[in-house]
């Protein structure tokens, strides 16, 4: 294998969140046993934007950017002046942090597009960075792509006595190795645990001692159940050590725009300009319009959505307490993470199984570490699918049990 080919091996599709690999059954014969399990397909790779549909100034906002035409489709590389100066107000009060929309803001095509440029420029070959086990597919694969070294953080997310369960001690570990970058979500995706005021006050404290750059993906950080405390890091470090991810991709189901924010540090913000102007030269004009309508939603819009993902989830987890799966409980975001009993096949086999046996299509765990016993779960669906599809997850753990 040539060094370019090892390169782009560390961004391995074929078990990423959305891209669906679906053998023949002339490939998968030697796997298909048993019957199909009844019901609709249910996607769990991703949320539902039928089921969770945007908000409804969304449309309004994105056909009037195409009615004044061309100051809306050319803009400058980090996006729209005049929106950068509302979204720095909106994100500033959000956050607690003052951000500057001139030096410390950029739009990016979606947050995935702001991850990659925010790992490009704080990453270089044989740079070590710290990332948390489990945690968002894409962080250990850019680090790899761009040379980095990974150094995994443990999280034990099945403790809950103390926030998300963070090995803060192997974070000072990997700091004191040498590790400039932390690459972490909160809510952690995929556990959909929160880090306590305590952990996120450590981890500044960390950053500040060792001068090391924090990247915070805060992309669920709207969507918290029972008035969970959240505290927003880039409040509470030196604005040049920390850059925040944020869109509304997901609790807001605006993925199909494309949209995505990153503020703080305006060195690397500006680096993220100059690979941007490259890359991509901008998020899509007409589309950075929708962004207008972000946090302001009709009254009650949001409180709505929470309670309906709360009661999806809270459904979800009875049903895998029943069958005896380790799950954590989910205090923000729409994601799960439960651990399956060992099975007699394969976890990248069981998977394709749900696929082709059971229709239902979940992420598995190892591509958020090493956790080949579980399954990542995207419960922003249909409630009553949602429900139907987790028992045919219990149903099919039982016919592969070992």
């Amino acid at each position: 294998m040539s060094l370019l080919d090892d390169k782009f091996a560390a961004l391995s599709t074929e078990n990423a969140p959305g891209q669906e690999v679906r053998q023949s059954a002339g490939d998968f014969r030697q796997l298909m046993i048993g019957e199909m399990l009844p019901g609709r397909v249910v996607d769990f790779s991703h949320g539902d934007v039928d089921a969770f549909s945007p908000p409804p100034e969304a449309i309004e906002r994105f056909t009037e950017a195409v009615r004044i035409g061309g100051r809306q489709a050319y803009t400058e590389y980090r996006g729209s002046a005049d929106i950068r100066a509302q979204l720095a107000e909106k994100l500033g009060a959000f956050t607690g942090a003052p951000i500057s929309p001139d030096a410390g803001l950029i739009i990016t095509p979606g947050t995935q597009g702001a991850l990659f440029l925010a790992v490009a420029a704080t990453v270089a070959a044989g740079d070590k960075v710290a990332i948390v086990q489990p945690d968002y597919f894409a962080n250990r694969k850019l680090v790899r792509f761009f040379g980095g070294q990974v150094m995994p953080i443990a999280m034990n997310y099945l403790d809950k006595s103390d926030g998300a369960g963070l090995d803060l001690s192997q974070l000072e570990a990997a700091f004191e190795a040498g590790a400039k970058v932390f690459v972490f979500s909160n809510p952690n995706n995929p556990t959909g645990a929160v880090y306590s005021p305590l952990e996120i006050e450590r981890i500044a404290a960390l950053a500040q001692r060792y001068q090391a750059t924090i990247v915070a993906d805060q992309l669920y950080s709207r969507l918290r159940y029972d008035d969970e405390a959240y505290t927003h890091v880039c409040a509470g470090v030196d604005e040049n050590l920390c850059l925040t991810i944020m869109g509304p991709s997901k609790t807001e189901s605006l993925s199909g725009y494309r949209l995505g924010v990153a503020f703080g540090a305006p060195d690397i913000i500006g680096r993220m300009e100059q690979l941007q102007a490259i890359v991509s030269l901008r998020a899509a004009g007409y589309n950075q319009a929708v962004l207008r309508s972000w946090f302001d939603e009709p009254p009650g819009w949001m409180a709505t959505r929470t309670t309906e993902h709360q009661h999806i989830r809270d459904e979800m987890l009875a049903i895998f307490a029943a069958a005896g799966f380790p799950t954590r409980r989910p205090q923000a975001g729409s994601y799960m993470f439960p651990t399956l009993p060992r099975l007699k096949v394969a976890s990248l086999d069981f998977v394709r199984l749900l696929r082709h046996q059971a229709n239902v299509i979940v992420t598995p765990g190892t591509e958020f570490g090493p956790h080949d016993q579980s399954i990542r779960l995207n419960y922003s669906q249909d409630l009553r699918a949602a429900i139907d599809a987790s028992h045919r997850i219990v149903e099919m753990v039982a016919r592969y049990r070992a």
